[in-house]
């Protein structure tokens, strides 16, 4: 393959036998880049011995909160060892993982906020927020909450919503009554 100059030295010019078909190709090969990303990250670092119980965890690919979390004598390799048990804060699954103290996990970026409600429509809420935004792009949670959320709703309680967003995934997962300031 023939290059161009020093500069494009990783950018082969295109041989005679290339057909506009593979050059579109390449061209819509190269196109799927073009997106925009907010640049923070869903987890970050934490040295596993810095974690606590009550805090969030990575666990096999789950947001988790710490529910328990143990740490054994180092051994004759010279690791101690982290032990954590931890409930998935999206499906209350249980998780558990071993990890030597000194390493790193992932600890996912977990936000809570609360929302006024405004209706319920097709099996989605409408939520509105303190800037009165309204967005109606979160489902009524198929759990005790969604009952108690539904229910508060028919019967025309003003209330408040809490969504936990961790990882691009978002659940309703608590109610309180509205204060008005």
């Amino acid at each position: 393959m023939r290059m161009r100059g020093a500069f494009m030295r990783s950018f082969p010019i295109p041989h005679e036998g290339a057909t506009l078909k593979s050059l579109t190709m390449a061209a819509e090969l190269n196109s799927e880049f073009d997106t925009v990303h907010s640049g923070a990250s869903d987890t970050f670092p934490a040295q596993c011995s810095s974690l606590r119980k009550s805090g969030h965890v990575m666990i096999k690919g789950h947001p988790c909160k710490i529910m328990e979390m143990t740490t054994s004598k180092t051994g004759k390799h010279g690791h101690a060892k982290v032990h954590l048990v931890g409930i998935d804060i999206f499906t209350g699954k249980k998780y558990e993982d071993i990890c030597p103290s000194t390493h790193n996990m992932n600890v996912p970026n977990v936000k809570r906020t609360d929302y006024q409600i405004v209706d319920i429509e097709e099996g989605f809420l409408s939520l509105m927020d303190d800037g009165g935004e309204i967005r109606a792009d979160i489902k009524v949670p198929d759990n005790e909450i969604g009952k108690e959320i539904q229910t508060r709703f028919d019967n025309s309680e003003q209330f408040m919503v809490t969504v936990l967003k961790a990882c691009a995934h978002e659940l309703a997962v608590a109610t309180k009554n509205l204060t008005i300031k």
